[in-house]
């Protein structure tokens, strides 16, 4: 017989009116055309024109001026190639151009799912037993791309949850690429992106152990003059791809943190960001990080990453490299378990694995942990999110797949000092979509990727059908007494 679980009358939807204004270039014989016809135009057909934009999209944007200018300054380089001076534009030209090179897209018109739960750094001015909670949601928009947003909400001492209203507007970060690179794993990391091993060779003559943006570029460019081939040019365009992994994201501070969205910016990710995982990392000295693992799309090819903040202002991103760091569904314990990092992988996409490491980023010797054991997950299981560590164990909410496609969550518990010993596991699942739960973008599904514990309850924010978002409780004390009773033989 099932735990009784408790679904909260809350839902999140997609909100197809928040946008962001990015980025739109159809190459450089259209873009050239473009252009010479905003130079063609008089000073006071350029302020009519540019004029009721501004204001219509300032309403829209919280700096359109701001983003119609870092558009046009994108074109320079198409600006030397047609022998216009870009410090010779005058202000309302430039912005009109910038207007011409910018869409706005729709983050989270299609769905609004997939939600990871932590405490948020700021827990003052609360009454006992509240706890205000910082949530990731998978945002997806106009050709299915993922994004990561956030959404601020509180919970009381009944367990009640509020999410708290986004804000107005949506900013993308400012991107920063000061990544010092290992020159191993960046190429290791290559291989596995499937980019030439010739290119690869080449270019690892001409890099030190350590080297960094700047010095990858100019390896490139050098090898492009010295043997010109378009071929080998795409290989190296990919190299280029695969170094925007490693970037710094700084939000500005006057925004909610509804406002901020992390988008893919390589090439590499461009079909999205997916199922990110954050966890309250306590670290050896008491001080707490928050990390996210996820995974990085391109539409072939699945890159695992590893986002990092304090303050869920600035982040830093890299991938995971090793035998460990393949598939989806990596996730990290929330301290380390005798003196080592420790995260829960699917590498063959199937089974439950676990593994060790005395470095964050490199994961290898991957140990299965699970596979699947009941009927209603013999297509595959995984995790929903990072462990939560109790009295009696570290209890781990997983997702299983059965007939039909049909996804559940479940739940196990894993051995505190050594969690390759599973201590029990539930025979039936905890939570299996209900009839209001199982039409959407992808029927049948629930799936969480983080819960928490709050006043005697597991709190599992968790997705709808790959569409929308809500929450369900179940009470912890009972939950692990099922555990403890339950065989995993």
């Amino acid at each position: 017989m099932r735990l009784p679980i408790e679904r909260k009358h809350v839902k999140v939807y997609p909100d197809p009116k928040r946008v962001i204004a990015r980025f739109f270039f159809n190459g450089d014989e259209r873009g050239r055309e473009v252009i010479n016809k905003v130079m063609t135009l008089s000073d006071e057909q350029v302020f009519n024109i540019i004029s009721p934009l501004l204001q219509e999209y300032s309403k829209r944007h919280r700096n359109i001026t701001k983003i119609l200018s870092r558009h046009c300054k994108k074109l320079k380089p198409l600006f030397e190639k047609m022998d216009i001076d870009y410090k010779d534009i005058e202000t309302h030209r430039s912005l009109l151009i910038g207007s011409y090179f910018t869409h706005e897209y729709s983050i989270e018109s299609a769905a609004f799912f997939n939600p990871s739960i932590v405490e948020d750094p700021d827990q003052s001015n609360l009454e006992e037993g509240e706890k205000r909670l910082i949530i990731s949601f998978r945002a997806v928009g106009e050709g299915h791309i993922s994004s990561i947003v956030f959404r601020r909400a509180l919970i009381d001492r009944n367990n009640n949850i509020t999410v708290i209203p986004s804000g107005n507007y949506i900013d993308e970060a400012e991107i920063i690429r000061n990544a010092t690179y290992n020159k191993k794993l960046f190429l290791d990391k290559g291989l596995i992106a499937l980019i030439n091993k010739d290119v690869l060779k080449a270019l690892e003559a001409k890099l030190g152990d350590q080297f960094d943006y700047a010095t990858l570029k100019g390896a490139i460019a050098e090898n492009q003059l010295l043997e010109p081939d378009p071929a080998k040019d795409v290989e190296l365009e990919k190299v280029l791809w695969l170094s925007d992994s490693y970037h710094e994201l700084i939000f500005s501070m006057d925004t909610d943190i509804s406002d901020r969205v992390i988008f893919p910016i390589s090439e590499f990710e461009r079909k999205g960001i997916e199922d990110a995982r954050f966890v309250k990392f306590i670290n050896d000295d008491s001080s707490v990080t928050y990390y996210a693992t996820y995974t990085a799309y391109d539409g072939h090819i699945i890159i695992p990453k590893l986002l990092k903040t304090k303050d869920f202002y600035d982040f830093n991103i890299g991938p995971l490299f090793g035998d460990g760091a393949q598939n989806k569904n990596l996730a990290l314990f929330p301290r380390k378990i005798n003196g080592k990092y420790a995260m829960l992988s699917r590498i063959d996409g199937v089974n439950n694995y676990i593994m060790y490491s005395n470095k964050i980023n490199v994961w290898e010797n991957p140990i299965k942990l699970q596979e699947p054991k009941y009927n209603w997950e013999f297509v595959q299981i995984g995790n929903c999110g990072s462990p939560i560590e109790t009295e009696d164990g570290w209890l781990i909410i997983t997702h299983a797949v059965g007939p039909m496609r049909r996804y559940c969550l479940s739940a196990c518990l894993l051995n505190l000092e050594d969690p390759t010993i599973e201590i029990g596991r539930l025979e039936e699942p905890l939570l299996i979509p209900n009839p209001d739960e199982r039409e959407g973008y992808v029927p049948n599904v629930v799936y969480s990727c983080g819960s928490i514990i709050n006043n005697d309850h597991l709190i599992i924010p968790y997705g709808l059908s790959d569409y929308s978002s809500s929450f369900a409780s179940v009470e912890l004390k009972a939950l692990l007494e099922r555990l403890k009773s339950s065989p995993t033989m």
